[in-house]
């Protein structure tokens, strides 16, 4: 019996003792967190630090992003606010997350629409969770995604801050945090975003190439002073609501849509309600002209069909210039409840006159004329646009830097013909004046059905994925671009396709409705026969 108690009592204190050695790194991190100070860093001030514990409840919303979880690694959250201009007195907060098993890099993520908040869901799900320290800012304001009043009346410094400053600045302030807290650098830098946030990667790496070693860019808004003109153009092709040309809900999702599927569903080689490439469905709305006597409820009017055509076509000026892409058959469902054709015009677009280009607030989408393109541009608030196709300083010898872009075929806000005209540019530039295969630093990657989460094989590692209840089936390099950059960037090997999963209902909880292959453009996805719900069963060609 007293040998029983001695050995229990030694099972326990034993037991006591790998408790205590298993909290003193959880320990010791948060002691770190706590007392931590920022030292030599000008213009930047320590606003606080927060240490969070492995598995506790992390529940951190701002104007822009939110999390709500309690299965992310231990961190610390360091928040600082930057001075941007101190002339202009002007500012941006700016959030480094610094996880307790730190991977050794870092990692920036980019924001959405006009957003004045740190991408907080993606520090967590993204950066934490696989090891990065992360990085986010608020690009110098607070506000929602389609909030532009931060901008007006002239409010250049806030501007400018939006267009490309307060990144530059907490890209390299979050590198220096990082260096203070860990005692060492990061061994390589990343960016990821995805809309603004594209356009925010290709401006880093046009005009700071020195910032990161690798980006991932999603669907860029990096033409906003033709991205936005383009957009209120689409509006009054269909507008106003009451002329005869206005295409409402039900025609685009029941009429519409099944139409484009039945005459080109079937050319990828699998009828199954996603067209793998548009660019080779030559949709013919003609067919859906109504004759003498039929319910316009199921048909469309001549000025209806008319406005069609001007939607999936590119968009050029009078000069015959070019100004945006069009449409690509295939998302009109997301068209019609989220796209630029809706009843209300997407206010983000508005907002961008009436704070940025115009400073007028009467200002209407009825407005708008051609001469709005070139004052535009002629204006180029906050020389947000990142249309340089001169990417060798990123890409050479001395940098090697890599970008993966992707974007969605059916994406409703920004047309995919933008990312295939920027891709086109830098190849043309990179063939004229150097030695360089495009494919060495920059590839392209295409996602049938995708528009904003919507149908098609969407979860692939991109922002808002993960916080958005569709994490990559892995964080392999097949499943997961963001660890397919970093092989690419450490291990130069560079992918050939990606695999990108959809879940039913997109909602990981309801399980894998199929996985599909994302091809490098401008290659197509073809079905060459099998389980179609498997990525064996489809190649690019």
């Amino acid at each position: 019996m007293l040998i029983a108690h001695r050995f229990t009592a030694w099972v326990r204190s034993l037991t006591l003792l790998c408790i205590l050695i298993n909290a003193f790194p959880a320990l010791a991190w948060q002691s770190a967190c706590t007392s931590f100070n920022l030292t030599d860093i000008a213009g930047v001030s320590l606003v606080g630090t927060t240490y969070y514990a492995a598995n506790t409840t992390v529940n951190i919303t701002n104007e822009f992003s939110s999390i709500d979880v309690d299965n992310l690694p231990g961190f610390c959250r360091v928040e600082v606010r930057i001075t941007t201009n101190a002339t202009g007195n002007s500012s941006c907060n700016t959030e480094v997350w610094l996880p307790d098993e730190w991977n050794g890099r870092y990692l920036t993520i980019g924001n959405g629409g006009f957003a004045g908040g740190a991408s907080v869901a993606d520090l967590g799900t993204i950066a934490i969770a696989q090891g990065f320290a992360g990085m986010s800012t608020d690009t110098g304001h607070t506000g929602s995604a389609i909030d532009g009043s931060w901008a007006g009346p002239h409010n250049d410094n806030a501007i400018v801050d939006f267009g490309w400053r307060a990144l530059h600045l907490s890209v390299g302030t979050g590198k220096e945090i990082v260096q203070q807290y860990y005692g060492e650098a990061q061994t390589y830098s990343y960016y990821m975003g995805c809309s603004t946030g594209g356009r925010q990667g290709l401006k880093e790496v046009q005009m700071f190439p020195d910032d990161f070693d690798g980006a991932i860019v999603g669907s860029p808004a990096n033409w906003l002073t033709h991205l936005f003109d383009w957009s209120i153009k689409m509006a009054l092709d269909v507008q106003p609501t009451n002329s005869s040309r206005f295409i409402d809900t039900s025609l685009w999702i029941d009429v519409i849509h099944p139409e484009v599927l039945r005459q080109c569903d079937a050319l990828d080689g699998l009828v199954d309600g996603i067209i793998n490439d548009p660019r080779y469905c030559l949709f013919r709305p003609e067919t859906l002209t109504c004759h003498p006597g039929q319910n316009t409820s199921t048909c469309l009017t001549i000025p209806q069909v008319e406005a069609l055509l001007k939607i999936y076509a590119a968009y050029y000026e009078t000069n015959q210039t070019w100004i945006f892409g069009g449409y690509y058959p295939g998302g009109e469902v997301a068209f019609a409840e989220s796209g630029l054709v809706t009843a209300v015009p997407f206010q983000l677009n508005v907002e961008w006159f009436l704070y940025f280009i115009a400073n007028d607030t009467e200002w209407t989408i009825y407005d708008y004329n051609v001469s709005v393109v070139e004052l535009s541009d002629q204006i180029n608030p906050g020389q947000a646009n990142a249309i340089n196709p001169n990417l060798t300083a990123f890409a050479g010898s001395g940098r090697n830097g890599k970008v993966i872009q992707y974007v969605g075929w059916a994406d409703q806000l920004i047309s995919p013909g933008n990312s295939l005209h920027y891709y086109e540019t830098v190849h043309a530039f990179t063939q004229a004046y150097t030695e360089t295969d495009i494919n060495d630093y920059y590839r392209l990657f295409t996602v049938p059905g995708m528009n904003h989460c919507g149908y098609g094989a969407n979860a692939f590692g991109g922002v808002l994925q993960a916080s958005s209840g569709m994490p990559p089936l892995s964080n392999d390099p097949e499943y997961n671009i963001l660890s397919a950059l970093v092989q690419w960037v450490e291990e130069d090997v560079a992918p050939e396709s990606l695999s990108a999963v959809y879940y039913n209902d997109n909602n990981v909880e309801n399980g894998i409705g199929f996985i599909r292959p994302l091809c490098q453009y401008p290659l197509s996805l073809q079905y060459i026969g099998g389980n179609s719900t498997t990525p064996e069963a489809f190649a690019c060609v």
